[in-house]
């Protein structure tokens, strides 16, 4: 924690610049025009503060938000992957092969009852169990899938706190 109780990712950024970064994760394709005008600047100066978060690495890009089901990906499925040991050419050779796998939107390797955790985008769960049998089961190392259906986001969100 910073003297003044922040965390100290904060301790480059202040109030403006915490504004910019709430209202870009709120709407990232606001003009420069538009987000001066919401955090109380003129164009310039919020330009060349945008561009600093943008250098420093606050903002690592823009995204636009897509809609699942209309994209027939309407199932979400997270799947905790426990391998048969912990290795290092083990835990390579699977996350190259998981690389690959495009329903994969995300891996990460946990601590805890499973070695990784994925989260899988599919059209339903026909599209799932083919996934699961022929793809993610044949995957390097791995010793058992335990599948979670998604069935209501309660909260899906991606900004974070500023």
């Amino acid at each position: 924690m910073s003297l003044e109780g922040e965390p100290a990712a904060y301790s480059g950024l202040d109030g403006l610049d915490r504004a910019i970064l709430r209202a870009l994760q709120e709407d990232g394709r606001l003009t420069n025009v538009d987000l001066a005008r919401q955090v109380g600047l003129s164009p310039s100066p919020c330009l060349r503060r945008v561009k600093s978060l943008e250098e420093r690495g606050y903002i690592q890009g823009y995204a636009a938000s897509l809609d699942p089901a209309r994209l027939g990906r309407a199932l979400q499925v997270v799947v905790m992957v426990r391998l048969s040991d912990q290795r290092q050419e083990t835990l390579a050779a699977f996350e190259e092969a998981v690389v690959g796998i495009e329903d994969v939107l995300r891996c990460s390797l946990i601590a805890g009852d499973a070695d990784y955790l994925l989260t899988v985008q599919v059209r339903d769960l026909d599209s799932y169990h083919a996934l699961y049998t022929e793809r993610l089961g044949e995957l390097p190392g791995v010793a058992s899938l335990r599948s979670l259906v998604t069935m209501k986001a309660v909260k899906d969100t991606r900004a974070l706190p500023v």
